[in-house]
């Protein structure tokens, strides 16, 4: 599969670095925009410390299916210039319409059959994009539904949870403080704030004002929803929801033993499970699952699909 350099230029003329993964035979084909989660995170889902990996085996499955992929650098990240903490979350939508735009518009593609996947932050970008733009398909992964505040709030006792016993002991002033860390945030008017340390001040007043049920019930494009029964920082419940919302329903998994960063932990799972998980490839059932539905849904024709006859439990 042949991977291109491809820059989307934002509404600000900043020169987003990216890469177009693209399927073998000639075009154009169907595509789907790839959205990562929060922070400073290159095409592949990375930061320096933190390494999803998720772009290049889910562009390449994809690409194995007839789909081509675009992913990108975020603002300050890669190949991107910019300050990542200066960044606010609307930005972060406007960027990703902006390479919707470029997708739908590269020779490459087919412009009636284009789709998003978004990752946790990305799956909200993504829900806001199929609610105000014409998608064909959009893959929500680890999501919520519910203003983001809230879901802030269940994420925080979500991971007091998993913490030693010494440290839930202690939940009810970590919780104390919380509250005052959030109100001073809320209060504050710049991009960055020192809050103990610099905070993207801006992101945060942003996402938590932000209710994706809105988006939701405006989306009229088939809709893959999928959280792991692991999941420690979005409630897996919330598939019911976005279920509920979407007005032709969503196709929804609730997957066994997946976690929030798309690895299956089958033993107690906790916060510091994450580094072990990452030495692991993303699930390839996921993968499967996530290929297969898209390439169905955005028309790829049958003969180029897999024959390989696997199955995902959920």
């Amino acid at each position: 599969m042949p991977d291109i350099d491809m820059t989307v230029t934002a509404d600000d003329q900043t020169p987003m670095a990216g890469t177009l993964t693209l399927p073998v035979g000639s075009g154009p084909h169907p595509a789907v925009l790839l959205l990562h989660g929060s922070g400073p995170l290159d095409r592949e889902g990375n930061t320096r410390k933190v390494r999803m990996n998720l772009g290049r085996p889910l562009a390449a499955a994809l690409a194995a299916e007839g789909v081509a992929v675009l992913r990108y650098d975020r603002r300050g990240a890669g190949a991107t210039p910019g300050a990542w903490r200066a960044t606010g979350f609307t930005d972060n939508y406007e960027d990703a319409a902006a390479a919707l735009r470029a997708l739908a518009d590269h020779p490459t593609v087919r412009p009636d059959a284009v789709g998003v996947i978004g990752h946790s932050e990305g799956a909200l970008h993504a829900m806001s994009l199929a609610a105000r733009h014409d998608v064909g398909a959009a893959v929500l992964l680890a999501g919520y539904a519910r203003p983001g505040e809230e879901a802030l709030r269940w994420q925080a006792r979500s991971l007091v949870q998993g913490m030693p016993a010494p440290v839930r002991l202690l939940r009810r002033p970590l919780g104390a403080l919380g509250e005052r860390v959030l109100a001073r945030i809320k209060k504050t008017r710049t991009d960055v704030a020192r809050i103990v340390v610099p905070v993207n001040a801006r992101w945060m007043r942003e996402n938590l004002a932000h209710d994706s049920r809105d988006d939701l019930i405006a989306i009229q494009a088939p809709v893959l929803a999928v959280t792991g029964d692991k999941d420690l920082q979005v409630d897996p419940a919330d598939l019911d929801e976005m279920c509920r919302l979407v007005p032709g329903g969503a196709e929804i998994h609730r997957v066994p033993d997946l976690t929030h960063v798309l690895r299956r932990d089958p033993g107690r799972h906790t916060l510091r499970s994450y580094r072990r998980l990452l030495r692991d490839p993303v699930d390839p059932d996921l993968l499967n699952l996530i290929t297969t539905w898209l390439a169905r849904q955005l028309g790829v024709v049958p003969g180029r699909m897999r024959a390989e006859g696997r199955t995902f439990s959920s």
